[in-house]
């Protein structure tokens, strides 16, 4: 089950909303976690079991780490830890790159071996991620360990970050898991935050997805074409996947939880760098905390930093996806960012602004397109075409431009911040409250009815988030 389906916008939202509302404080943490094991249920009951394990694994780990700390042990603590490591991310690497690594030894080899075929369950790289910076805050006593079982699956398996994010780390809801307010103006920011999202993934990025997806699967393709497919999956996957965000704070408000915030308008960057501090916060912050600072940040000198980069932008490539694609893409944005550190950064600096925001949309159009390609040669040749390798235009570039330049128009206007500041100065400059939430009311009214309509009428709807 998905977000922007018809089964979640009209029965399973509205259905789990007036139960936890009605339901006393004590029994809202197992009625949400009933919830959201029927949410990932619904298209992959089997997994269920990989998610729950994952649960009670890092649960009990959580708790030996206290005991053990209680007892003065810090060696079979640091056991524990690498025993809770190497479980996660040796299931994580079972089902996500077994495959992979088989297909690249034979590509390697020419060897045979016969792929498993081993299904990738829905969201094992977010939850996983969660389990692991839990125990690793208990192992750093930046937490207490959850002794509460149903509390503790509530916060693994909550369906409104489960599938894609954000990455929500124990810590920073710890206080919201058993004590938490349900107020109506935190309710009413949290739906008017999801009709947002919803509009987003909805009418933006399922139309630009079209668009991606007709020009992507031709061959030959003349430049303009080829742009305006480039352009179409850059404003796809943002509006897709900050969609996605937005649609998880909001239903985490109408919850009571406050997630932190995953995009900050990541098309306004003036650098690869900026560009990263804003794009899918969650994950950067994950990476930066438990990975880059621990092998030593920049404080060992710069051929150090450098390494450190590379393995961590290696991992977060890797992350993606289990495909060679997701490894050049990660490598990629070493080689941006390791640039940047080096020269790059300071000359943009002292540059104008708007050759900062174009070098940086360049370079970002550019990944998207390795990102979209499983295949690096059908990368390449795309990447060929919009340098002009078929030609400027033709018939279909006219087409394409026609038939979707005001929705391009509209995604790249939206995916600033520039109508956000601009509605945001008109409603809050109107005198009276009431007529505040009139405004917000009729927005979101009018988003979701739009949103709605056109799940109804689609069949096109797609999951990108499938390989994480």
């Amino acid at each position: 089950m998905v977000f922007s389906s018809a089964v979640f916008l009209l029965i399973f939202l509205p259905v789990v909303l007036l139960l936890y509302y009605a339901a006393p404080a004590w029994v809202r943490n197992p009625l949400l976690l009933a919830a959201s094991l029927l949410f990932y249920g619904w298209g992959e009951p089997v997994y269920i079991l990989i998610m729950l394990f994952s649960t009670v694994f890092d649960y009990s780990n959580g708790l030996m780490l206290e005991w053990l700390d209680r007892k003065g042990r810090p060696q079979a603590r640091r056991w524990v830890l690498v025993l809770s490591l190497v479980g996660n991310l040796g299931m994580l690497g079972f089902f996500k790159y077994t495959d992979f690594l088989i297909s690249s030894v034979n590509a390697l080899t020419g060897q045979a071996f016969d792929l498993p075929g081993i299904a990738l369950p829905i969201g094992i790289s977010f939850y996983t991620f969660q389990t692991l910076s839990y125990t690793i805050d208990v192992y750093r006593r930046e937490i207490r360990a959850q002794r509460n079982i149903l509390s503790f699956g509530m916060y693994i398996c909550m369906f409104p970050q489960l599938i894609a994010g954000p990455i929500v780390k124990y810590r920073d809801i710890q206080k919201q898991i058993d004590h938490r307010k349900l107020d109506t103006d935190s309710i009413c920011r949290g739906v008017f935050r999801f009709t947002i999202g919803l509009g987003k993934k909805v009418l933006l990025a399922n139309n630009c997805g079209m668009i991606w997806d007709e020009i992507a699967a031709q061959q030959g393709v003349t430049a303009v074409t080829a742009w305006i497919g480039a352009i179409a999956y850059m404003l796809q996957i943002y509006f897709d996947f900050s969609g996605y965000s937005d649609m998880a704070i909001g239903i985490g408000k109408m919850l009571g939880f406050d997630f932190l915030e995953n995009f900050d308008y990541p098309y306004e960057s003036r650098s690869v760098t900026e560009f990263w501090r804003r794009w899918h916060i969650s994950l950067g912050s994950w990476f930066r905390e438990y990975l880059y600072i621990p092998l030593g940040g920049n404080r060992k000198g710069l051929p150090r930093q450098l390494l450190n980069l590379l393995i961590v932008w290696g991992l977060t490539g890797l992350w993606h996806g289990a495909g060679w694609n997701f490894v050049v893409w990660g490598l990629y944005f070493f080689v941006l960012l390791a640039a940047e550190k080096l020269f790059l950064l300071e000359k943009l600096q002292k540059a104008p602004a708007a050759a900062g925001h174009i070098y940086t949309l360049l370079a970002v159009l550019v990944s998207w397109v390795i990102f979209a390609c499983d295949d690096m040669g059908d990368a390449g040749r795309f990447l060929l075409s919009m340098t002009g390798a078929n030609g400027f235009a033709d018939a279909a570039s006219v087409y394409y431009l026609r038939e979707n330049l005001l929705l391009l128009a509209a995604g790249a206007v939206l995916s600033v911040s520039l109508v956000r500041r601009f509605l945001s100065r008109r409603v809050n400059a109107l005198p009276d409250r009431r007529a505040r939430f009139g405004v917000k009311t009729a927005i979101g009214g009018a988003l979701y009815l739009l949103s709605l309509l056109s799940v109804i009428g689609s069949s096109y709807n797609p999951f990108l988030y499938f390989r994480f």
